[in-house]
């Protein structure tokens, strides 16, 4: 069913285009919600109500987006950078409020997260256009310091939902679910592209730094009983421990040692999750574990 949805909305923004990207924002948007009438509200489908959620709310990013000239307005430099954040901001603004609409009515989970992230993106293009340059004279990038003080709001409203289902049995966790899923790369890409790893320069001794980073972010993830984290600092990871490996030139040596230390990290917590939570939590304060998910809650 979703492929058919996905097939039809294709259809229904190709045929749009003929008259303006804003009819195709318009159009999207409009069959998305009265397809969710049927699939969401009265079906419950959960895999085709996140494809309408998603449809919805992103064409009509798209539409506030083309009432002021687009994406090629901001990038053929016709605009100013001030300019352009606040047409990012606006456009975020509007799918967030789509977000929060569709919350109202069909209560998707996934919604929040499409909320926050539309949220997200107004927030970081107006800052980043307010603040580019002062940032500049010190030499830091706005976009990655906003992207990751979102990524602590997100996280920390993730974490909010996680701590009022311990239990993990109702809608709340599913919410936390899709926040934690939106947070963990705006966290883990300012942390981990700060080194510098990922110039030409990259380190052992950055490297190791980052490996050490990914420890962390492990015993965040499993204390929190979230693999977002994980999966996001992954790429990160590998990439770290082929610099260690690969030191002397032999670059299929570290790629295959740091494949070779990933895959028996991944495969050891996917066997050994629930007992290397237990002991990790016992460890903590006891004020910090009465917001984390119990040790019986099912491991998301």
């Amino acid at each position: 069913m979703s492929i058919a949805i996905g097939l039809l909305l294709v259809a229904i923004g190709g045929l749009a285009s003929l008259v303006s990207t804003l009819a195709v924002g318009l159009a999207l948007a409009l069959a998305s919600w009265l397809l969710a009438e049927y699939f969401t509200r009265q079906r419950r489908m959960a895999l085709p109500s996140i494809l309408l959620l998603l449809g919805f709310v992103g064409a009509l990013f798209v539409a506030a987006l083309a009432l002021f000239g687009g994406w090629q307005a901001m990038t053929d430099g016709s605009q100013s950078g001030l300019a352009s954040g606040a047409m990012l901001m606006v456009s975020g603004g509007v799918a967030a409020a789509a977000a929060a609409l569709h919350w109202w009515r069909f209560r998707v989970p996934i919604t929040i997260a499409a909320g926050a992230a539309g949220v997200s993106v107004a927030a970081i293009s107006m800052g980043a256009a307010l603040l580019g340059p002062a940032f500049s004279l010190v030499g830091v990038n706005p976009v990655s310091v906003l992207v990751l003080i979102c990524g602590l709001g997100v996280f920390a409203l993730a974490m909010w939902f996680d701590g009022r289902d311990p239990a993990r049995i109702t809608r709340r966790s599913d919410v936390a679910f899709w926040l934690h899923l939106l947070a963990a790369p705006m966290l883990v890409h300012p942390l981990f592209s700060g080194t510098g790893l990922s110039s030409a320069a990259g380190r052992p001794e950055t490297a190791a730094i980052i490996v050490i980073a990914f420890g962390l972010l492990t015993l965040v993830a499993l204390a929190i009983d979230r693999r977002a984290l994980i999966v996001s600092a992954l790429g990160y990871a590998i990439y770290a421990m082929q610099t260690l490996f690969g030191q002397g030139g032999l670059l299929s040596m570290g790629v295959y040692g740091a494949l070779l230390m990933v895959g028996l990290m991944l495969v050891f917590l996917s066997a050994a999750w629930r007992p290397a939570r237990a002991l990790l939590i016992v460890r903590l304060p006891v004020g910090w574990r009465a917001s984390l998910p119990t040790l019986a809650a099912p491991p998301r």
